[in-house]
């Protein structure tokens, strides 16, 4: 019987040691509910790290924080909202939950996000047919800030709230300012596979406590100040679990390492690849701070990236192509969407590595010596 090599995930979460004190306090003190103890702490965590001038609600998932910060951005149907096409379906599907029709747009070639001068032509041509978007969802894709600047600027011209989707950028910094509080509203996620985890889970980041304390009224049902059961709206069950926020709690003592250790995996991978000329990187711009919560790289074309990501899986490791562009899921087919065509060289092209900030050396060093014999051949 052959020995199957020890398989390398590609972004594996990452215990500090100290989470299951916190569970074990939400054991023995019967907290056992989405509140308690280690959500306000993990909240207030939150919002320390994040400099302190913004409110944090703990949720069950990143997408519900999405959708909670459209409900609050006032979408309902008919409402259009803008979207970067180059990112996951999560960033997307709350439109839809709301009636709403999600207009995708493009990427720049130089942070792979959101493009401002597509995004600005979206909106000069949507006002042609008296359509003002409702809101403008904007991702720090793989952990990447997107041009805060010019993309903000661009929203507040037109009166557009910008809901930052900051799922994959906790930890990274556009020019001095943490990404989690440079949108109206901002988005967390604590997905297992995430710079921090709580297993699942995510966070709405608000600029004040009134709007907090609406997010977390509509996130436990929308119930009303009554000794009964009364809802005048329709709520959601969206909160965190005490248990998993104790995961958290213990995951916020260890962010700093995780996002050193991401960024060295990157800097392995860029010392080890860099210089093939079927390889490229996606550098920072000056005043970009990434967490590389994934490390991405781009190959000559289609064909050697299927190669490289099929030698690696059979020596079981695990490794993905970069997002398909919502313009091109079937879901979202028949959606209007501004193109340059940039994410769609980037989905033919490009690779995400395995990134954890478990990985160790001897890993990171076999990764490398696949992608580079593929590339011998």
């Amino acid at each position: 019987m052959i020995a199957t090599k020890t398989k390398i995930w590609l972004s594996s979460p990452h215990m500090g040691g100290s989470e299951i004190s916190y569970v074990n306090e939400a054991f023995r003190t019967n907290w056992i509910a989405p509140l308690g103890p280690n959500v306000e702490g993990f909240e207030k965590d939150l919002q320390s790290y994040l400099g302190g001038f913004r409110e944090v609600a703990a949720l069950s998932s990143g997408t519900a924080a999405l959708h909670l910060a459209l409900i609050l951005c006032g979408v309902g149907p008919g409402d259009v909202v803008l979207c970067q096409s180059f990112t996951f379906a999560a960033s997307a599907n709350p439109i839809t939950y709301l009636g709403a029709e999600p207009v995708f747009i493009d990427s720049e070639d130089n942070t792979w996000n959101l493009c401002p001068d597509l995004l600005e032509s979206c909106i000069l041509d949507l006002a042609k047919t008296g359509k003002k978007p409702k809101a403008l969802i904007a991702v720090h894709l793989y952990g990447m800030p997107y041009n805060v600047e010019r993309v903000n600027d661009i929203s507040r011209k037109y009166d557009i709230p910008v809901i930052e989707d900051s799922a994959e950028a906790l930890g990274s910094i556009y020019k001095g300012i943490n990404c989690g509080t440079v949108g109206n509203l901002s988005v967390l996620s604590f997905n297992g596979n995430k710079i921090i985890t709580t297993s699942g889970g995510g966070a709405l980041i608000t600029p004040n406590e009134t709007l907090k304390n609406k997010a977390v009224f509509l996130a436990t049902q929308a119930r009303d100040n009554a000794p009964h059961y009364e809802h005048s709206e329709i709520g959601f069950n969206y909160r965190m679990s005490n248990v998993t926020a104790g995961i958290g709690r213990g995951q916020m003592e260890v962010l700093k390492a995780r996002v050193a250790a991401r960024r060295s995996n990157y800097a392995f991978y860029r010392a080890e690849l860099g210089d093939l000329e079927e390889v490229s990187f996606l550098d920072e711009p000056e005043g970009y701070y990434s967490n590389r919560w994934l490390t991405c790289i781009l190959l000559r074309n289609a064909e050697l990236r299927e190669r490289i990501r099929m030698a690696l899986l059979a020596d079981n490791i695990e490794s993905r192509p970069l997002w398909k562009p919502m313009h091109l899921q079937p879901v979202y087919k028949s959606n209007k969407a501004y193109l340059n065509g940039v994410s769609e060289a980037l989905f033919s092209r490009g690779l995400c590595l395995p990134s954890g900030s478990d990985l160790t050396e001897i890993e990171l060093t076999r990764i490398c010596g696949v992608i580079k014999n593929e590339i011998r051949l």
